[in-house]
């Protein structure tokens, strides 16, 4: 199990054993540079708004509200609308180059956005960090006990809160 902190240069927080191995990006930049190449090899059109949405939400640290993503454009533009943003979230959402963490509306960046997969995150409720767990096994797990239901997902989103390691140490 790999277990990846976001953070603001979006290093790991710390490896373990994982079954397929994962690229992660040491740093909002190289990051950028993967979604233009994953974007390239599938044909997707990463527009400058989208590719300046994406640069916000990797340079954030942790996950980051789509206002607050509106606000740093106004800032940079002036005249940045709520649509705008949200189609470039989408887009990004849609070819699984962020993340949305659904129980805070916040986004965050994807550590390996040149494939598919499903993470769960541990966020921490002090102070608002997320860690993706990129462990198949979990993704796996759910799907399994879905078809024993005779159950079949569309879409999952597994997200656990509490309190990370240096909130524990602070308190």
């Amino acid at each position: 199990m790999i277990v990846s902190e976001v953070n603001p240069v979006n290093q790991p927080a710390s490896k373990t054993h994982s079954h397929h191995h994962h690229d992660h990006h040491d740093d909002a930049h190289s990051f950028v540079r993967a979604v233009e190449h994953a974007s390239e090899e599938r044909g997707l059109r990463l527009t400058p708004l989208r590719k300046e949405v994406l640069e916000l939400v990797a340079a954030a640290g942790k996950p980051v509200k789509a206002y607050d993503l509106l606000d740093l454009l106004r800032e940079r533009h002036g005249n940045a609308a709520p649509p705008t943003v949200y189609r470039a979230l989408d887009f990004l959402l849609e070819n699984g180059f962020i993340h949305k963490l659904e129980s805070i509306n916040a986004f965050v960046s994807c550590h390996h956005p040149a494939e598919a997969h499903q993470v769960p995150f541990l966020i921490c409720d002090v102070c608002s960090s997320a860690q993706e767990v990129c462990d198949e096994r979990v993704a796996e797990l759910i799907e399994a006990q879905a078809k024993a239901f005779g159950f079949r997902p569309q879409a999952q989103t597994l997200e656990v809160h509490g309190i990370c390691k240096n909130c524990r140490k602070d308190t």
